[in-house]
Parts: C-alpha cells; sequence; structure tokens
C-alpha cells in the first residue's frame, strides 16, 4: 500500500472498542491529500476503529495532548465496508478463511490467529458475503461484527 512516490502520514484514532471491550487507541497509514486542510485518504483497514474504511478522506489535524497528528472527523466516505471477524473454532485456519473472502474480491488483515477484518468494497453486493458471514457463524466456526456499513451495503 505505502509507496515512495506519496507522502503519507500515520493517522491516531481514539475510540471505544467494543471488541475490546475499552478505551483504545489505533493508528493506521493515509495518504496526505492537502497537508494545509488537514486532508488524508484512509490507506489501511482498521482492526478496531469503529466508522472508518479505507479510501474514506478524513480531517486530521496535531494535537498536542497525543503528541501526533489525530483523527477529527470524516469529510468523504468512499463507500467501502468493514468487518470483524473472530475465529471460534479454534481447529479452522484462519488463511484458509481470509481466502474465502478474498476468492470474492475482499481483501482482508489479520491481527493474530484468532481474528482478522475484512473490506467490503464499494461496488460488491454484500448481500452473498453476508451469507457467508452468516452459514460460517452458524457453523460454529466464526462470529461477526460490522463496526462500519456503508450506505452502499446496508440491508
Amino acid at each position: 500500500m505505502l509507496d515512495d512516490q506519496h507522502e503519507y502520514e500515520k493517522i491516531l484514532f481514539r475510540f471505544y472498542s467494543e471488541v475490546l471491550g475499552k478505551e483504545t487507541v489505533e493508528t493506521m497509514w493515509a495518504l496526505t491529500i492537502d497537508k494545509e486542510k488537514g486532508y488524508y485518504k484512509m490507506d489501511n483497514i482498521p482492526f478496531y476503529a469503529p466508522m472508518i474504511a479505507s479510501d474514506d478522506i478524513v480531517f486530521a489535524e496535531y494535537d498536542e495532548t497525543e503528541g501526533r497528528i489525530t483523527y477529527r472527523r470524516t469529510i468523504e466516505a468512499s463507500g467501502n465496508s468493514t468487518i470483524q471477524v473472530v475465529v471460534t473454532d479454534e481447529t479452522q485456519d484462519v488463511a484458509t478463511l481470509r481466502a474465502t473472502f478474498k476468492e470474492v474480491g475482499c481483501e482482508s488483515e489479520g491481527t493474530g490467529a484468532g481474528y482478522f477484518v475484512v473490506e467490503i468494497p464499494a461496488q460488491l453486493d454484500y448481500s452473498p458475503i453476508r451469507a457467508k458471514l452468516e452459514q460460517l457463524k452458524y457453523a460454529g466456526i466464526i462470529d461477526y461484527g460490522e463496526p462500519y456499513l456503508s450506505c452502499n451495503h446496508q440491508y
């Protein structure tokens, strides 16, 4: 995602995480769109941060208390959605589960053996993806959360 031809910044997000059950800080890479205006384009799939997705344009500014550039608000939503997946069946291979979503056009990132996040691109129909999530949940393989469903993926 990162390259040498563009300027990137790490942006801090502070929020309450339903997954972790506590106040949380997450930092994510963003492409600088207009540094003077504080506009950045998100370049990561959030692991925990709700209400944000990759490719969203955000306003962020330096925060003295945090000591770094900090998210303030979303300027323009990308239409992408983020799904959090917890693997509840420890016999399952996480890489295989992630590949299931990649086959239908959804990138994912993992943080450990039993947790990953899936990005639903704006142009994809969420219905078959949600059906797969429900099938895996019903089978006792995963549980999942929808911390950020864009207007494109509301059901």
